[in-house]
């Protein structure tokens, strides 16, 4: 049921934007009195699930749910119909379009989908507002991943601000090192100093490489073993069991879940002295730990340390929440671009995902709130993947079209042929790369 909850959130949320996006080459399409012949959504090879020509263009549903298309006469896209191309030109067609409107014709997809991504991000903080927790408001601070430590931070830590820009929220420090390359950072301490700290440009690099996407956590109440893996997948097997107490490692006490994990990642490669409590009694057991800084146990996540009393709800008016979601979908795209650099990296090429992976950006319960939050993140994803300059895509047209502006020559129209053609394999070679990692990933786990 989960499963099938995912997937219908992920075709719905697809269907609406992929059909506003299309519009988005309908519209002005026929503004300037050019042909569309057919608006799909999904893909209808050999078969349509429904169609219906009204007018001048047919409308139809495809059977295979990979996107849609509006089919332009006088174009090469990807019904590839060179013989069309080979007529002669006629005046309702996209060639005999100037360079200036089949430009408008060409990013209307990809200028709708970033419309509608901060459109629904508009609607969403109007309807929903915000929950934030001030980053002075944590009274037990923050955990800190190790690796921060080396530039001064410590557990107990709250930031501030971020290359001068005053935080709204604890954990916005997060993407503002990993995607908007934060260096200077004003700290307060547990002790209540104020410092400010700086760290290296490449830190967000290695900590993507460490694993470390959330350098800074809530910290949680947690000391309690849940579970235990069985032998040779966990080196605590038959020494630690269900509802132990973790009392300290190496003699340091435990409290906290950063602390456990401090502990360990001390410790890499060597053996701790683990002292536990059980049934009202004391030991200390000897276990090695891993080279990731790991002995193999899931604990139990008791409580977050936070004054739920200090989180805040921010309602917006109708003009507050035009700023507020305009904001937040320009933020989203430039997150999205800051995340990017992390895909040219051996660890990053192989967190790619497909339909499963996007499918699962989605809760196993139905929920609005989230549905839309979701729906709107793809949308700006869509509109920038859209304008990459690939051939078959948007901007792979309209790379073509500048070309044309630039030198007043229109590109031949083989070279147009061939690179619909080399596009189209270069996106089904991505596809099939990333919903196999998706399919490899599905075993593994």
């Amino acid at each position: 049921m989960d499963i099938l909850i995912k997937a219908l959130q992920l075709i719905l949320s697809l269907s609406i934007l992929v059909v506003l996006h299309e519009f988005g080459h309908y519209i002005p399409a026929k503004l300037f009195k050019t042909r569309v012949e057919k608006f799909y959504l999904f893909f209808n090879y050999k078969f349509s699930l429904f169609k219906k020509k009204i007018g001048e263009t047919e409308w139809g549903i495809g059977w295979i749910p990979l996107g849609g298309y509006v089919k332009i006469a006088g174009m090469i896209d990807e019904s590839m119909d060179t013989e069309q191309m080979n007529a002669p030109a006629q005046p309702w067609e996209f060639r005999s379009k100037p360079a200036w409107q089949r430009l408008i014709i060409m990013t209307g997809g990809v200028i709708v989908n970033l419309i509608v991504g901060v459109v629904i991000y508009i609607g969403i903080v109007g309807t929903w507002g915000e929950e934030q927790l001030a980053p002075e408001d944590i009274k037990a601070g923050l955990s800190v991943a190790p690796i921060m430590e080396q530039y001064g931070f410590r557990t107990g830590d709250v930031v501030l601000s971020a290359d001068g820009k005053k935080l709204e929220d604890a954990l916005e420090v997060n993407k503002e090192i990993m995607l908007r390359s934060a260096t200077s950072f004003e700290v307060k301490h547990q002790d209540g100093t104020i410092e400010t700290l700086s760290i290296s440009d490449d830190t967000d690099m290695a900590l993507f490489k460490a694993g470390v996407m959330l350098p800074f956590n809530y910290r949680i109440k947690s000391n309690t073993v849940d579970s235990v893996p069985p032998k040779g997948k966990s080196n605590a097997a038959g020494l630690l069991m269900k509802g132990d107490t973790i009392v300290s490692i190496n003699g340091e006490p435990i409290a906290y879940f950063d602390q456990t994990t401090k502990a360990l990642w001390k410790a890499k490669n060597k053996t701790v002295n683990v002292e536990i409590r059980r049934d009202g009694k004391s030991l200390t057991q000897k276990i090695k730990v891993t080279k990731e800084g790991t002995i193999g146990f899931f604990p139990r996540f008791e409580e977050i340390d936070v004054d739920t009393n200090k989180i805040q709800h921010v309602e917006y008016g109708f003009a507050e929440s035009i700023g507020r979601g305009t904001h937040y979908g320009m933020q989203t795209l430039g997150d999205y671009i800051g995340q990017l650099k992390y895909i040219f990296t051996k660890k990053g090429a192989s967190s790619i995902g497909g339909f499963v992976s996007i499918g699962n950006l989605f809760p196993a319960t139905w929920n609005w709130l989230a549905f839309w939050e979701k729906t709107a993140l793809i949308s700006i994803i869509l509109a920038f993947m859209n304008i990459l300059p690939i051939p078959a895509l948007d901007g792979g047209h309209v790379m073509f079209l500048l070309y044309e502006m630039i030198t007043g020559k229109e590109a031949p129209q083989k070279v147009l042929e061939y690179a619909q053609y080399a596009g189209i394999i270069i996106l089904l070679t991505l596809m099939l790369y990333a919903n196999g990692l998706d399919l490899v990933k599905s075993f593994i786990n």
